[in-house]
């Protein structure tokens, strides 16, 4: 599944294609997604422009005209911006069309992902309006991530993963960030000091900082929207590492599930 940091470079590279640009129609193959998508949206999006992209956890939010578009890439979805002639694949189920013969184009082999669309205040909406902070903002903190952990018996690597807590930190940055922060996954979320929570909060912040900036992780079949891998998993220091040396003292790191995500670390460095 596209993490946040995947979703942040998608939202910037999008961006610089589409901001400005006018819808001339709404081409929708398939409506059948996570949520079906909306019959109002190839009524009213023509006509509208895009004027702003931005991302709320794993959610692209298109501010138009006259509403917002609220787009998630679910499990193996991803976008392309390319000529509106540009004959459709398979699982090509999104079209939204430009006046100037582009098209920003959804494709999602599992149909996970969604497209909807809201006249209010997106940040509102019932998908978004429970979320945690966003990780890279300055109320993300380690007093807090503290306060709010207080009586979670909770294994501290699930209450960061959980996104009412802080959004995007998924599974695999989640295992970096607890590596970094040489903090055991398994401790109860309850039981870390302040302190504890202030390194965490700063290698969560680090850890997501650098994989925006190796372009995403790229796992399995994802890829950005212009055809460039992630490079992130090649600096990877514990995640899928199952038996190889630890990095800072070379014991073999170890494997274990809980709530059935694979979870590395290891036993020497982190308490």
């Amino acid at each position: 599944m596209p993490e946040l940091p995947e979703v942040e470079i998608t939202c910037r590279i999008i961006a610089e294609d589409v901001e400005g640009k006018t819808v001339q129609r709404v081409l929708v193959r398939n409506p059948d997604l996570r949520w079906p998508v909306p019959d109002v949206l190839t009524e009213i999006l023509p006509g509208q422009v895009i004027q702003a992209i931005r991302r709320r956890g794993k959610y692209l939010l298109f501010n138009c005209t006259d509403g917002t578009i609220l787009l998630h890439l679910g499990m193996s979805g991803h976008l392309r911006v390319l000529s509106a002639a540009t004959p459709p694949g398979k699982h090509d189920h999104v079209d939204i069309i430009f006046t100037d013969g582009n098209c920003l184009r959804l494709n999602d082999p599992r149909r996970f992902g969604a497209v909807l669309w809201t006249d209010d205040d997106p940040f509102q909406h019932p998908l978004l309006a429970e979320l945690g902070p966003e990780p890279l903002d300055n109320n993300f903190t380690g007093a807090y991530l503290y306060n709010r952990s207080r009586n979670r018996k909770i294994a501290v690597k699930l209450f960061i993963m959980d996104s009412h807590t802080v959004v995007g930190v998924g599974n695999i940055y989640a295992n970096e960030a607890l590596f970094q922060a040489a903090i055991h996954p398994v401790r109860s979320a309850e039981s870390l000091s302040e302190f504890e929570y202030e390194n965490l909060a700063t290698a969560i912040r680090s850890v997501l900082i650098a994989a925006i900036a190796a372009g995403g992780s790229s796992l399995r079949d994802f890829t950005v929207s212009d055809d460039r891998p992630g490079y992130f998993q090649q600096y990877l220091k514990v995640y899928g590492r199952t038996g190889e040396a630890c990095y800072n003292c070379g014991e073999s790191l170890q494997l274990i599930r809980l709530s059935g995500r694979a979870t590395y670390f290891c036993l020497n460095c982190q308490n």
